[in-house]
């Protein structure tokens, strides 16, 4: 059974390391629907530019492709898929290890998918080498009565 989803969103972009703000602008607009907090939205738009420059620089290293962004609104959560039809990840939990990097010469920190797991509630991986990556991660957003209630408490002290 197909999810239901209170609202979706698809966008595909050039390869092209400039597109990685757009690519964060235009998620954090679409999330903006879920009222999250400056924190939240900054979790996010961190997860996406970190997903959409692995899909550049080690999906289609120097060759342009397209990176895809499919993004669902459910209740309080907001659920992105990331992908590319680049080379793929040859084993995914080596990928996954902090520090680890195939591009050391471009001054690559071999964190980002780290920093997604960090910033987001979950990540999974799916990847076949010579066919691409995708990334999906997902983020409840607080509902504003309990922002407000964490607001109340933190200003009572």
């Amino acid at each position: 059974m197909k999810d239901v989803f209170e609202n979706e969103m698809k966008l595909e972009f050039i390869s092209r390391s400039n597109n990685e703000a757009f690519a964060r602008v235009a998620v954090a607009a679409f999330a903006a629907q879920l009222d999250p907090t400056i924190e939240e939205l900054a979790d996010i738009k961190t997860a996406v530019s970190e997903a959409v420059t692995n899909c550049i620089i080690h999906g289609y290293e120097n060759k342009q492709g397209i990176v895809k962004i499919v993004g669902h609104l459910k209740e309080d959560e907001i659920i992105l898929e990331i992908s590319d039809m680049g080379k793929g990840i040859e084993n995914i939990d080596i990928a996954k290890e902090p520090l680890y990097t195939t591009k050391p010469n471009l001054e690559r920190s071999g964190m980002g998918f780290t920093i997604m797991e960090s910033f987001m509630d979950t990540m999974e991986i799916e990847s076949i080498v010579g066919l691409g990556t995708k990334v999906t991660m997902s983020k409840k957003i607080k509902p504003k009565l309990e922002k407000e209630q964490e607001f109340q408490m933190i200003t009572k002290d």
